[in-house]
């Protein structure tokens, strides 16, 4: 079956063209997973991957229907931002956001042709009331400069400058301390409960405050990324100061969160801890330093590796990753397990949320993304460049579920099933975590750097014949990367090539590092005159509000209206349908409460498929109405598709006008009965 590619609204700030390398239209037939079908907005947005690896390029294409299905209009004021569960649990902030996945989400989401959607998660975080950027561990500064490098933009970067260093010294009054010269964070809100620490402690679910080599690689990385950019704003001064707080925060790092004997980083207690039999570790001592385990050799923890995923660790930390590929620690066939595998605590628990053995998504992330900065980075011969690659199609190959590309909170690290960490109406293509990005930085190699020289260090693997990343969008211009052994697959000529904007850029006869010299950064403008999305309602405010001629069971109005598009499943439901309506014809009806300047509407129909009795309406009727007046049909309408089509946005283009309210009228298919993910008015 061919799949359209309609004609998207973009937003785009900056349009950015480059004669394709790979046919989009071919790479979509190629997947039978589809949800989300709006194949407009995949192929104006995401880079395109050809690998001959199936099975890897599933999960990728995958992975960015998954940031779709997560991404969530929350506010006019706020724009967009993401959520991590489908569900939006109690302890989410506004519009279901969570701080613990944002890094991951970030460096998703950077590689978005159109920054809108990063530039507002990024500005969602300091600017929300109800966001949350301190309940759990996060990233955020080195995720906005992150971000900035890809999506160049001084005026925006600097203006979060104040936001960020609020950020950091809202972390700084809460958990430096100073004889130490470090943070503390506890296992629980450094997003990774009953830990090893934790279950050392009476409180094995959030455990006791810890000096954890996670966290402070994360502030350090943050203290990093404010360094930069308060250098981009002229601000020297505040540039030293963060720079001087990084050096010294990874000395003490390295020198005392680091075991010579056990060739790895440890957190270190900060206090006295006793567990509920009376054992006690002591305070400013490691992992089974003291303690029940005293001297067992063992401790080791996936998130000692996270040092390298910010390229934290000088020259001589290298040994610790021996231990990543050796069945006997943390190698598995659905792994890394996120504890070594006979350590005393290690334990696979049925039930949520174990980090002492199950293999966390979170972590896999985090891992990879380290693995590849040690390879490209680091010397050293502990792992090699196919175990990237081994470690990565583990990776791509445990992101199923019946066969069919899925991903929950955790699984089973040696079969790798999700029960036990898979819940409804909560994991459900759970956005914990990243892919995408290993793809580009690390198997395709672009590196991400603050320069004009753009180098490429691929970790695919040699053996491959071809394989091709396409409109990748990097500092205002679209890079393609392209390895062709033979010369014959893409017609670019044989070897590594790599094109900018469409035009050859530089090239090598093997799969090797290549740098090359790129066209000065375009910087891609501020978003001045934003279009906002008059239906949304995520607040309670009366208006706008949502009438229908019928709401069928397990449905809801207010999830047409909750700035979350792109789920189309059946269960959970996250829809509005008019199932048990006696009627051939349903309306609904969007009350705006007072004229709006609307020039497109987007209808996101529901298809549930053969033998549901939830389908595409037949015919659908446009109308408006401003005050008392009459209903009268939208004038000069131009739609997308031309015929009502599921699980894609049917938008709906024309003049603009005033409109107070708007009814949309179905006409249901024979024997069935209509319903949307989400309704959406755009204007000014």
């Amino acid at each position: 079956m061919k799949h359209p590619i309609a004609a998207t609204c973009l937003l785009l700030l900056t349009p950015l063209t480059a004669a394709p390398v790979l046919d989009h239209q071919q790479l979509f037939d190629a997947q039978t997973f589809w949800d989300n079908r709006d194949f407009g907005w995949f192929d104006n947005n995401i880079p395109f991957l050809d690998t001959p690896d199936k099975e890897l390029n599933t999960t990728y294409y995958y992975r960015w229907e998954l940031v779709t299905k997560h991404l969530t209009y929350g506010s006019q004021n706020s724009g967009y931002s993401w959520t991590e569960f489908i569900c939006r649990p109690g302890w989410s902030g506004a519009y279901g956001a969570i701080s613990c996945p944002s890094g991951h989400q970030f460096y998703e989401a950077r590689w978005i042709r159109n920054p809108r959607y990063s530039r507002d998660y990024a500005r969602y975080w300091f600017r929300t009331p109800g966001a949350q950027p301190r309940n759990y561990s996060a990233w955020m500064a080195d995720s906005a400069w992150a971000t900035h490098l890809v999506h160049p933009n001084k005026e925006f970067i600097t203006d979060l400058l104040p936001d960020l260093i609020k950020n950091f010294e809202g972390w700084q009054a809460k958990s430096w301390v100073p004889d130490a010269a470090m943070f503390w964070q506890v296992g629980h809100d450094d997003g990774m409960e009953f830990n090893i620490a934790s279950r050392q402690t009476k409180d094995i679910l959030r455990g006791a405050p810890s000096y954890r080599p996670s966290f402070n690689a994360y502030m350090w990385a943050d203290e990093m990324a404010i360094s930069r950019i308060a250098k981009l704003a002229g601000d020297q001064a505040t540039s030293d100061q963060f720079l001087a707080k990084a050096n010294a925060l990874k000395q003490q790092v390295q020198t005392k969160l680091w075991d010579p004997k056990r060739g790895f980083f440890f957190p270190m207690f900060r206090n006295d801890e006793e567990d509920k039999e009376g054992n006690v570790v002591k305070k400013n001592t490691l992992v089974y330093e003291t303690g029940k385990y005293a001297g067992c050799g063992k401790g080791r923890e996936e998130a000692g590796y996270v040092p390298w995923s910010f390229n934290l660790p000088d020259a001589g930390f290298e040994a610790a990753w021996k231990f990543l590929m050796d069945p006997e620690y943390f190698y598995a066939d659905y792994g890394p397990t996120t504890t070594e595998r006979n350590d005393p605590l290690f334990l696979l628990s049925p039930g949520c949320c174990w980090w002492s053995g199950q293999s966390w998504p979170f972590a896999t992330t985090q891992t990879l993304k380290g693995l590849a900065n040690l390879l490209q980075n680091y010397q050293q011969k502990h792992v090699s460049r196919a175990d990237y690659y081994k470690l990565l199609r583990i990776f791509a190959l445990s992101q199923r579920k019946d066969g069919k590309p899925y991903i929950a909170e955790a699984l089973n690290p040696f079969t790798g099933s999700w029960q036990g960490h898979d819940m409804y109406n909560r994991s459900e293509h759970y956005f914990h975590s990243g892919f995408v990005d290993l793809i580009i930085t690390g198997l395709a190699g672009l590196k991400v750097e603050d320069s004009d020289t753009l180098t490429i260090d691929p970790l695919a693997p040699a053996e491959w014949e071809y394989f091709a990343m396409d409109n990748i969008p990097y500092r205002g211009h679209l890079v393609a990367i392209v390895w062709d052994k033979s010369g014959q697959r893409y017609g670019k000529g044989a070897g590594l090539q790599v094109l900018i904007d469409g035009q050859p850029a530089g090239s090598s006869p093997t799969l090797a590092k290549l740098s090359v010299k790129m066209p000065p950064a375009k910087e891609e403008p501020p978003d001045r005159e934003v279009r906002v999305n008059h239906a949304v309602n995520n607040d309670g405010n009366r208006y706008p509000r949502l009438t229908a001629s019928h709401v069928g069971p397990q449905s809801s109005l207010a999830l047409a209206q909750d700035g979350n598009t792109a789920w189309y499943h059946l269960a959970p439901p996250q829809r509005w349908t008019c199932a048990g309506s006696p009627n051939e014809t349903d309306w609904l009806l969007l009350d705006l409460g007072t004229p709006r300047a609307v020039n497109e509407v987007k209808l996101y129909l529901l298809d549930d498929g053969e033998g549901q009795p939830i389908a595409a309406p037949a015919e659908y009727k446009l109308e408006y109405a401003n005050g008392q007046s009459p209903w009268q049909p939208v004038p000069g309408q131009a739609r997308t598709p031309a015929k009502p089509t599921g699980h894609m946005p049917n938008i709906i283009r024309f003049p603009e006008i005033k409109i107070e309210k708007l009814r949309v009228s179905l006409l249901n298919a024979p024997g069935k009965k209509s319903g949307m993910t989400e309704i959406e008015a755009w204007g000014k």
